[in-house]
């Protein structure tokens, strides 16, 4: 097995659908291991299921990565000594390896039917033996092979499995074993000439010479499998060494049961569009396994990267919290110096997002209104609404608001509250909060109860950024006439 030292590891992802938050984490894991040993990033797409693989996934895999930070040392974009790095390339490099495992009796032809199959693994599970591969063809004579080919069979290719137990140290779960009866011998060609995941996987990892493999725990079962295959190229000299395993435990949806793609919480994009920070997702993912302390669950990715080592692995499946993922990311947003929280929120200021003409965009508004708004929300695009009231021509219509904020007698109180707010100093907040606190007291009201019907007349809602510092942000002309507004619908 492969030790720590010279790491590479890789991430191979199928270019199938939107990237998901268990994708993520699997690569983080394996790019953090990377760069905690100084060691190497493979980036390898496997590619070669034609029917569900496209083009568009393969450049959001990309992109997504691209977006997250996680860059790669070798790999799509950048080559590398192994070039190519897209499986759909290397069908020649399959095919020779196939051909030796052939040859070194390492792999035979297996003409056996689906529907043979079908009925000796019937009736195996009704015998109460293991229902896998019987080996059927595994010795076949040469008049038995040209009687099946006579047939018109076809033949997939088998990889031969030991009869003795596969022991490996499981770099996440320690030592285990698996029986010969467990693990039957397998496919890795199809009748057509077309390679199977379970050759074109290993074969790749061992000609770009990967040290660690460090992989989800669904793949678990097919490790003995590739354990196996090595041990073969090694004797065939395509591989140097088997790599060291590690399964990373599942991630759990809703109501723990695996989080699958279909999911509506799995998909990247998702956190992508509703404007997580990279850093804040990829911190949160990062514990999705794994802990930084026992008291500290936010830290920075390079933090993650100092302190990271597969051994801390945590071997139980980890459930996605939706809103612990919120409040960190809540946490990175505050962590950003005002000018980055600036820039990061100016997708959610613009068209599609924002629902205010361009024209009506105050630069100036929003860069002194931003300070305040950085420690209110929980992912960008909770900027949109929580600032339209500064570029919006009037405040956004929101009756539960309106009922809960105007009760009997917020007329005469807003009728005050104008009346003091006219004479106010415009460039102190405290001067307006003085304000708006006198015309409660004449009315009898504490701040509370009096600056609610104020903050609806003039931002829409009953909660929001600092209402004495909007204020000052909107301007004087603008607060007295939403103020007025108010007053006329209460009125009519």
């Amino acid at each position: 097995m492969a030790n720590a030292t010279n790491v590479r590891v890789r991430f191979c992802p199928s270019p199938t659908g939107n990237p998901h938050v268990g994708l993520v984490r699997t690569a983080l894991f394996n790019w953090a291991f990377a760069r905690h040993n100084q060691g190497t990033m493979v980036f390898r797409i496997e590619d070669t299921d034609a029917a569900r693989d496209s083009e568009e996934s393969y450049n959001q895999l990309l992109d997504s990565l691209r977006w997250l930070g996680l860059d790669w040392d070798e790999g799509p974009e950048i080559g590398g000594p192994h070039a190519p790095y897209r499986q759909s390339q290397r069908m020649d490099i399959y095919k020779d390896v196939a051909e030796k495992l052939l040859a070194g009796g390492y792999a035979y032809h297996c003409y056996c039917t689906t529907e043979e199959l079908d009925a000796r693994r019937d009736a195996a599970r009704a015998a109460g033996r293991p229902s896998g591969y019987d080996g059927a063809c595994r010795e076949l004579s040469a008049e038995q092979k040209s009687a099946y080919e006579a047939e018109g069979r076809t033949a997939i290719v088998r990889f031969r499995m030991p009869d003795e137990p596969i022991t490996f140290t499981d770099l996440v779960r320690g030592e285990l074993t698996f029986t010969p009866d467990n693990v039957p011998d397998y496919g890795i060609v199809r009748a057509n000439g077309a390679p199977l995941y379970t050759l074109v996987n290993p074969v790749d990892d061992a000609l770009m010479e990967i040290t660690h493999v460090l992989r989800g725990e669904d793949l678990l079962s097919s490790t003995p499998r590739q354990i196996a295959l090595y041990k073969a190229l090694i004797e065939l000299g395509v591989a140097k060494e088997t790599p060291a395993f590690g399964h990373l435990p599942y991630v759990m949806g809703e109501g723990n049961k695996k989080l699958s793609k279909r999911d509506p919480q799995a998909s990247l994009n998702i956190y992508r569009e509703r404007g997580f920070l990279p850093e804040g997702l990829l911190n949160y993912l990062s514990l999705l396994g794994w802990s930084f302390s026992a008291d500290q669950d936010v830290f920075s990715i390079s933090d993650m990267i100092a302190k990271f080592d597969v051994a801390d692995v945590n071997a139980n499946p980890a459930r996605f919290d939706l809103k612990k993922a919120e409040s960190i990311n809540a946490d990175h947003i505050r962590m950003l110096d005002v000018k980055a929280f600036t820039a990061a929120c100016e997708p959610w200021l613009t068209a599609p997002h924002a629902n205010w003409a361009p024209e009506d965009f105050d630069r100036a508004a929003w860069e002194a209104i931003a300070p305040h708004a950085q420690t209110r929300v929980t992912v960008l695009s909770d900027i949109t609404a929580n600032v339209d009231f500064l570029f919006l021509k009037e405040p956004v219509e929101d009756e539960a608001s309106w009922a809960k904020a105007m009760k009997e007698g917020s007329d005469a109180l807003l009728r005050t509250a104008r009346e003091k707010l006219e004479s106010a100093d415009w460039t102190s907040p405290e001067s307006l909060k003085e304000a708006v606190l006198a015309a409660g007291e004449a009315h009898g009201l504490k701040l509370g109860k009096a600056q609610a019907p104020v903050r609806v007349a003039v931002t829409g809602r009953t909660v929001g950024l600092p209402l004495f510092e909007s204020l000052e942000i909107l301007g004087k002309e603008k607060t007295l006439a939403r103020i007025d507004a108010a007053l006329a619908k209460l009125t009519a």
